[in-house]
């Protein structure tokens, strides 16, 4: 097992060659750009905060749809970062709402959605990966497939919930 500072020492390689952050500047540029994309387009959802960056493990923004409001529920549109995918996850305001919904989905046949595997580590109570390996010199058709993926899923859990 390598060391906190042999990590270091590579991570510094890395970010010297240039590659990783530009990269990474180009994910969030895109991923706010979608946030803007989601806000301008459908003005009857919710996109409270900014753009969560993370440790770049996880890159997401929040959607709140006006159905989902009063149950607590919101809609995250997230970037994992080592696998390259964007997924659209249902979660809850807190642990409380999360373990409750994740409970009655857990009941339920649902199809093409994954639930994780208990609450521990896990800020999801529904998954669905929308796009893998997505091509980001094609930005207009990845925003399309995103946009169709999390405006099915919200209606989809809706008729979950």
């Amino acid at each position: 097992m390598k060391s906190i500072n042999d990590n270091i020492q590579e991570y510094r390689l890395q970010m010297q060659k240039g590659d990783v952050p530009t990269a990474y500047r180009e994910i969030l540029k895109y991923m706010l750009k979608l946030k803007t994309y989601f806000q301008k387009q459908y003005a009857n959802l919710s996109l409270p905060g900014g753009l969560y960056q993370g440790y770049m493990d996880m890159t997401y923004f929040s959607i709140i749809p006006e159905s989902l409001k009063s149950k607590k529920l919101k809609i995250a549109v997230v970037f994992i970062h080592e696998d390259t995918r964007f997924e659209v996850w249902l979660s809850g305001y807190n642990k409380n709402v999360q373990k409750k919904y994740l409970d009655l989905m857990q009941k339920k046949d649902l199809g093409k959605y994954r639930t994780p595997p208990s609450l521990d580590g896990y800020d999801s109570i529904l998954e669905y990966t929308l796009v893998e390996d997505p091509d980001f010199d094609n930005q207009e058709e990845l925003t399309t497939r995103i946009e169709k993926g999390v405006v099915d899923f919200i209606k989809d859990v809706e008729g979950l919930v």
